[in-house]
């Protein structure tokens, strides 16, 4: 047996996290991680809460605002957070639920019948990873005030005044020592979740006030509230695309205590934008209440469609259920008492039981809607007859590609400069705009693990395109074979076949380069979207400016107030210089474009992720969809902004 010192294992090396020191101890556990995503989530943990209250019908608003100080306070008109004296733990409630993991109302079912928050750890991890935490509640009359401190009371509970009111507000400010990557919050990611809620919720009004931004000497305020629900929903996510029909159908039910609510309606689109939620919980992995959906979707056209011989018997082409769901954008929200949910990111639901309220409650409704619509019934199914010929030419297209493949020897692209290394997770691929970017990159590039793809010109716009004409596309094609996944739909994608684990987008700082990028990520997006979810696609970062100064010092500046801090402390250093904007990659050589572009020592790479589907889905549609009007509007409204996340 070793006598090393550190081998004693004893009582006293067992640690004991007392309240909330294990969430500041291991914070991605609890919010999944401490970058941009998980400071974001600190907001809809209290909003749930709120939304909660809703759903149990006690509130309609709810109000959110991001301070100057980078506080955000999050209030609604609820019952307001109990405050009597908790019978076991002998502390007010609202203190228990601030301060203690696994408490709260959520697990009382006559409290709250359905919930998003099931595990009762959210809003007691925000009061612990906030330097400052405080809580207001109006109720029974009373005005009740508590403040904490990295999730420690520091004020106990104490009534401050009196009021007509009930609720609860919360303020918090997130820790830097948690939050060491950022604590800035975004504007229009917590835009696009309240927008979210809000049409799931037509009950409620958010209203979004953000103290930072001062538009004509006022704080910039926005104010959501749908009426119309999940219908408004998918007229929202539709606006610029042209529809089938008059307006979304809008099917709801209830059957065994699960009530369904669904709004859909077909557009003359090439792709399939279902978003659906449980308990306001955007279910990205799907699951029973989707497998639900398209059973009934499927089964209730196909017998429509025999029973009214709309597709003829001799027909070339085999409708699979894919056809059916070809250009249709559909919003599927239901509540479920007790979700399991299953899946790499906890977004799958698993309930049995809801598959089968779905699937009965969408069947029974669309096809009475089919037979009191028959005119839009024949449009939709003349369209699937379409997606059908157009899946089987996509069928032969592929064959194509495997076959060319075949015959080219190794199979890859001839203008793939690979690299040495056969290990996807540490091989990297540049998707470079023009073959002269395309060179330098091939010399500059470290061979062992960096392989180039130049893409001459654009590639297809795809979101205009049907999925054969997507699959002719000569770069399309390079960009399949050279990542070895397949593409399309999910039972022909093998993601496990990636050939390359980081796929870099490197196009010029200019205009047209920007649209390069944005029609490689709209087809990432639309046809290779698990290469999206699972953090495989990059854009690379190059340079605008290089200055040098007289005794040959090279310095970098990646945007404006860069080079002009730079310019300043060469002035102040009474030295000469001269200041070149590069027009494109090309005209950077080889060793340049390592140093600022590619040597993952100093190179900057934005990862794209998406944070909300439906913000992705309406973002995509409005940038390369065929309305004019909707992209001018967007364009207008984000002028000012550079950066342009998805």
């Amino acid at each position: 047996m070793s006598n090393k010192k550190g081998s004693d294992y004893k009582a006293s090396n067992i640690q004991v996290l007392e309240g909330l020191e294990a969430v500041r101890k291991r914070p991605s556990m609890y919010i999944g991680d401490t970058g941009q995503r998980g400071l974001h989530h600190l907001i809809n943990e209290v909003v749930d809460n709120s939304i909660d209250e809703a759903l149990a019908g006690h509130c309609d608003f709810i109000k959110v605002i991001i301070h100057e100080d980078g506080s955000i306070t999050i209030s609604d008109n609820g019952r307001g957070i109990p405050v009597d004296e908790h019978p076991k733990l002998k502390l007010p409630a609202v203190e228990v639920v601030l301060t203690k993991l696994h408490a709260g109302g959520k697990f009382d079912k006559d409290s709250y019948k359905v919930s998003g928050g099931l595990h009762g750890v959210g809003v007691s991890c925000v009061n612990a990873l906030s330097i400052f935490f405080s809580a207001e509640v109006h109720r029974d009359g009373n005005i009740y005030v508590m403040e904490f401190e990295r999730g420690v009371t520091q004020t106990p509970l104490k009534t401050i005044g009196t009021t007509k009111k009930t609720g609860t507000t919360i303020r918090f400010k997130p820790d830097s020592e948690i939050f060491t990557q950022t604590t800035e919050f975004k504007f229009d990611i917590i835009a696009d979740r309240m927008r979210e809620l809000a049409f799931l919720n037509p009950e409620i009004t958010v209203e979004i006030t953000d103290e930072r931004e001062e538009k004509d000497s006022e704080t910039y305020q926005v104010t959501y509230h749908y009426a119309g629900g999940v219908k408004d929903f998918v007229t929202y996510l539709d606006e610029s695309r042209d529809s089938l029909m008059k307006e979304p159908i809008y099917i709801s039910g209830e059957i065994e205590n699960v009530p369904v609510e669904v709004a859909m309606q077909y557009n003359n689109g090439y792709t399939e934008n279902v978003h659906s939620y449980v308990n306001n919980i955007n279910t990205r992995e799907g699951g029973t209440h989707i497998s639900g959906f398209r059973r009934a979707l499927t089964r209730c056209f196909k017998n429509y469609a025999d029973k009214n011989k709309i597709i003829k018997a001799n027909s070339k082409v085999q409708i699979s259920g894919e056809d059916f769901r070809e250009g249709l954008t559909c919003v599927l929200s239901v509540k479920v008492a007790e979700p399991q949910f299953e899946g790499q990111t906890k977004t799958k639901l698993g309930n049995s039981e809801v598959q089968s309220a779905v699937e009965v409650i969408i069947y029974d409704k669309l096809n009475e809607f089919l037979e009191q619509n028959p005119k839009t019934a024949k449009k939709i199914l003349e369209k699937v007859v379409v997606a059908a010929e157009a899946r089987e030419a996509a069928r032969k297209a592929r064959q194509l590609i495997q076959r060319k493949s075949v015959m080219s020897g190794g199979g890859l692209p001839g203008k793939l400069a690979d690299c040495s290394i056969k290990d996807p997770a540490h091989s990297e691929v540049y998707l470079v705009e023009g073959d002269s970017a395309g060179g330098s990159a091939k010399m500059g590039r470290n061979r062992s693990f960096q392989a180039i793809l130049p893409l001459r010109g654009k590639i297809l716009n795809v979101e205009k395109a049907k999925i054969n004409k997507i699959l002719e596309n000569k770069e399309i094609q390079a960009m399949i074979t050279a990542l070895g996944t397949g593409v399309g739909h999910e039972e022909e994608f093998e993601l496990e076949k990636l050939r390359y684990h980081k796929i870099i987008i490197m196009t010029d700082a200019d205009v047209d380069g920007s649209h390069i990028r944005t029609l490689l990520l709209t087809f990432f997006y639309r046809y290779m979207h698990p290469l999206v979810d699972n953090g495989h696609i990059f854009i690379a970062t190059p340079p605008l400016y290089r200055i040098t100064s007289t005794r040959g010092e090279i310095q970098y500046a990646w945007d404006d107030d860069t080079r002009d801090k730079i310019i300043r402390d060469l002035k102040k250093a009474k030295k000469k210089f001269d200041v070149s904007r590069y027009k494109g990659l090309g005209e950077m050589n080889p060793e340049q474009l390592w140093e600022t572009t590619m040597d993952p020592e100093t190179r900057t790479l934005q990862q794209v992720t998406v944070e909300n589907a439906a913000a992705a889905d309406k973002m995509f549609s409005t940038l390369m969809g065929d309305d004019v009007e909707p992209r001018r509007e967007f364009i207008e409204r984000n002028s000012k902004y550079a950066k342009l996340d998805i």
